[in-house]
């Protein structure tokens, strides 16, 4: 054993306690430091540094008085191995014996390393530790490429140098770089699905999100294995990369270190996501300030987005050559697609590295090859080297050039591509280069909680949508958008509405109006006829009509369809607006799309074709062929003639208009024998749209019927999607409600037993409504609070009034809302529910002898944003 004597040079070890402290207050005194430095890169650097020295000296005095075997050494591995560490980034630590020695068994070397690791945990250094030797080393290297991968950066710490040096040997000696590479690729992809595929997520991880800081280090390992140099000036002598490109990962690099470190700082903790709640501090840590209507975080963020899109273009040219490298495939055989493209085993190739700069049409146009050539999967590393320094040719002259605008237009109009394209031309630089309006949108943060998106990559998504409307292989996606797109002529168009529909935000204004006008200026510009460019600008303009309409009013209003058919015009332009606008919802977030939108969205389509095609509204043969209809129904269920008479004879006819006819069919077959109730009668049913369950509440009506409903709903965890609330003229309540459950795993059969039993035994109960349920609110909405706002007014023919509710969502909202409207003594005609993400937009037709009175008014108003605003 060595170690156990301790020669007399040896400074004896002062107390755990001492070196705790020490360790503590050493560690502290360079965070604070850096935190009053200015936030430059070359201060995150010197405290990468300066921290990773700190623990080597308290790692090095804890072993230089542990009673280690001979020849054993203490290895810095993974990232700490590389003598940087974040202020709160893990120590990892290999403890390499001979071989020999064994480690396992109970003995005294075993106790040494056990007492050696509680002692650095005694002093605050948190170590993830590993205890083997030289062969456990290489056989658990060879079976683990994360193994392999954290002892590529090891470095000596204390101990033994030839058994340090005999490890650095043999793990290169055992060295498969092409596994190597496969593995780190395949690793790299599985970590780019889990982090959304894209580095412009609202809350990205500056360490693992694509774009970050583990890309970097991943080229370098990968560098590493095949022996091709460990710096990123070591690549650019071997030619993998230019100066220039050495300089940009350097500068990008340092970028993302310094935003890692001040996350960690701000934060206290190992924290590597850029979560909302410390965005702003770690904006205020740099200096940024809110300005112009722009938040201090959106400044960083859009600094930190333009440094990840760097990288993220830098890592595709950089692993392109390290693979050709690797594999020996720098002289493959390359078939001519033109004169100035060659096919590159599957990727576009460029002729010459100047031809950009020969050819400045050629930029375009590798967009267009790449969607024409069959086979081509992506761009060489030497093409997008070419893009990479071609980007200061792309400017107004080459924007105004016709035959750049000719090729544009051409992408937009081939059979297929276009997202891929589009996506690639991002990726590149070229799309905001080119529409230089899309570049002032690139990385812009949306913080209207229910876009989780950027604006680019939500503007792209759509893009997407559409485009997938017009292809075969989707159609069971969206079979109703897929049928309409088959009979659309123009593409092109809507892909243009696309781009641009919120291409404005962020200006200040209303980015519809901006929008149009900036549609309009490209469609005059890239040769579009006027009723093509009036179609684009109408789209543009009015993208959010259709959905506000559908979600936000009483469709079966004959006035409300007139007004919303006059702003269409014809038919083309509703068919338009509609695909537009579901690819529009469809790109916001995957919560925000659910099949009551689908339906609320394609029931206003229909009426307002049937209006644009000439049948004039007549509510009264509508609704006599939807009775006729459920009369049908009813017969199918065995159901005797005239069943349904009692119930409907004293509904009014609003009750009607409002209800399908399977609705009607189902109502009467549930309530014919309980006209007359003095109970509440509950049924429920799985939701014809597919999704959650359809409820029907039949009661002696009550003033605050509606909010012990909502009350139930709210504690039981369900989401009502919509309410229709109708007075029969016997005086009873005739509530239906569309609801999605926490709990719809549970067989529809056993929901709807449970609801029935629990909502009747709600409804029966006495006393005072119950609180509302205290629900947690997430942490967007708690970091980007939405001002509530209440709007009342009289409806078109002054017979109700509209209430419509904007506000942040929670647990029990609508509930709070019911329990005003029951205390004033409101009635509720109709309530439309609109959830977008984590915002609601509410509806309410309402009325009652309060709402004549304006002090009363006043003071409803006041009550429900008290009612909205609690929590937040």
């Amino acid at each position: 054993m060595g170690n156990r004597a301790l020669p007399d040079s040896v400074t004896p070890l002062p107390s755990l306690a001492e070196l705790r402290q020490s360790f503590k207050a050493g560690k502290l005194a360079l965070i604070s430091a850096f935190r009053e430095a200015p936030p430059t890169q070359r201060a995150a650097a010197q405290l990468l540094r300066q921290l990773a020295r700190h623990v080597d000296a308290k790692l090095q005095q804890l072993w230089m008085h542990a009673d280690m075997p001979a020849g054993a050494c203490l290895v810095a591995v993974g990232g700490y191995g590389r003598a940087e560490l974040f202020p709160h980034s893990d120590v990892d630590v290999l403890v390499l014996l001979p071989d020999g020695v064994e480690a396992h068994t109970n003995g005294p070397v075993k106790t040494s390393i056990e007492a050696f690791i509680t002692a650095c945990w005694d002093i605050g250094l948190e170590i993830g530790s590993s205890v083997r030797t030289l062969g456990e080393c290489l056989q658990e290297a060879a079976a683990d490429v994360t193994v392999q991968t954290a002892l590529l950066e090891a470095r000596l710490l204390a101990g033994k140098r030839t058994q340090f040096m005999s490890l650095e040997q043999a793990l290169m000696a055992a060295m498969d770089a092409k596994a190597f590479l496969r593995a780190k690729t395949l690793e790299a992809r599985q970590r780019h699905i889990k982090y959304d595929d894209t580095p412009y997520s609202l809350e990205p991880n500056c360490k693992e999100s694509p774009g970050g800081l583990r890309d970097l280090q991943v080229l370098i390992w990968i560098a590493r294995a095949a022996g091709l140099g460990k710096t990123w000036k070591a690549l650019a002598d071997r030619g993998l990369i230019t100066a220039f490109e050495s300089r940009q990962l350097q500068r990008n690099e340092g970028l993302l270190k310094l935003i890692r470190a001040r996350l960690h700082s701000v934060a206290g903790r190992r924290e590597d996501r850029l979560v909302f709640d410390l965005q702003n501090a770690v904006a205020e840590s740099f200096g940024y300030q809110a300005s112009q209507g722009h938040r201090a975080s959106e400044v960083l963020m859009r600094r930190y987005y333009w440094a990840a899109k760097a990288v993220t273009q830098l890592n595709q040219i950089l692993l392109l050559n390290l693979e050709e490298q690797v594999n020996g495939s720098q002289q493959q055989l390359m078939r001519r697609i033109d004169h100035h493209f060659l096919d590159r085993a599957g990727m576009l190739e460029v002729e010459s590295d100047d031809l950009y700069l020969r050819e400045p049409h050629a930029i375009l146009r590798t967009f267009l090859v790449y969607q024409q050539t069959p086979g081509i999967k992506g761009l060489s590393a030497r093409t997008l080297r070419a893009l990479y320094n071609a980007r200061e040719l792309m400017n107004s002259a080459f924007r105004r050039d016709p035959a750049n605008r000719a090729t544009f237009m051409q992408i937009l109009r081939q059979s297929e591509g276009q997202t891929h394209a589009m996506r690639l031309m991002n990726q590149t630089s070229v799309l905001g280069r080119y529409l230089w309006v899309f570049r002032s949108i690139v990385g812009q943060m949306q913080h209207d909680l229910f876009h989780v998106y950027t604006v680019d990559q939500h503007i792209l998504m759509v893009l997407r949508n559409v485009r997938r409307f017009f292809i075969p292989e989707h159609a069971h996606e969206y079979p109703f958008c897929s049928q309409l797109a088959a009979q659309w002529d123009k593409p092109e168009l809507l892909y243009i509405a696309a781009l641009f529909h919120d291409v404005a935000k962020g200006r200040g204004g209303d980015h519809s109006d901006l929008g149009a006008v900036e549609v309009r200026r490209f469609c005059r510009d890239h040769g579009l006829n006027k009723e093509d460019t009036e179609l684009a600008v109408f789209l543009v303009q009015h993208h959010l009509t259709l959905s506000r309409v559908a979600q936000k009013e009483d469709l079966s209003d004959p006035d409300v369809i007139q007004r919303f058919t006059q702003k269409m015009g014809d038919a083309r332009h509703l068919t338009a607006l509609y695909l537009l606008t579901v690819a529009d919802i469809r790109g916001t977030s995957p919560k925000v799309w659910n099949a009551w939108k689908s339906k609320l969205l394609e029931d206003l389509y229909r009426i307002s074709l049937r209006a644009l095609g000439g049948a004039q509204p007549n509510l009264t043969a509508d609704i006599e062929a939807r009775k006729q209809e459920a009369r049908q129904a009813l017969a199918l269920h065995s159901m005797l003639p005239d069943t349904e008479a009692e119930l409907w004879g004293t509904l009014q006819l609003s009750y009607f208009a409002r209800h399908e006819a399977n609705d009607l069919a189902w109502h009467a077959r549930s309530l014919w024998r309980h006209v007359l109730t003095d109970k509440p009668i509950v049924r429920a049913r799985p939701s014809p749209i597919g999704e959650g369950l359809q409820v029907l509440v039949y009661s002696p009506d009550a003033q605050d019927l509606f909010a012990r409903i909502c009350g139930y709903f709210d504690g039981a965890g369900f989401n009502i999607l919509d309410a229709k609330v109708h007075t029969t003229r016997k005086g009873f309540a005739l509530d239906t409600f569309q609801v999605l459950s926490p709990d719809m795993d549970l067989h529809h059969r056993d929901l709807v037993s449970l609801v029935e039993a629990k909502l009747t035994q709600a409804l029966m109960a006495e006393g005072p409504l119950p609180e509302p349920r205290r629900g947690r609110l997430s942490r967007r909405v708690k970091s980007f609070p939405f001002t509530p706002r209440i709007a009342l007014r009289p409806d078109e023919r002054a017979q109700h009034w509209l209430l419509s509710i904007s506000t942040s969502d929670r647990a029990g909202l609508l509930y709070a809302i019911a329990r005003v409207l029951a205390r004033h003594g409101i009635n509720l005609q109709l309530a439309k529910i609109s959830t977008l993400g984590e915002r609601v937009e509410d509806t309410f037709l309402v009325d009652g002898a309060a709402l004549q009175q304006n002090k009363a008014q006043l003071q409803i108003e006041s009550e429900l944003l008290d009612a909205v605003s609690l929590q937040l």
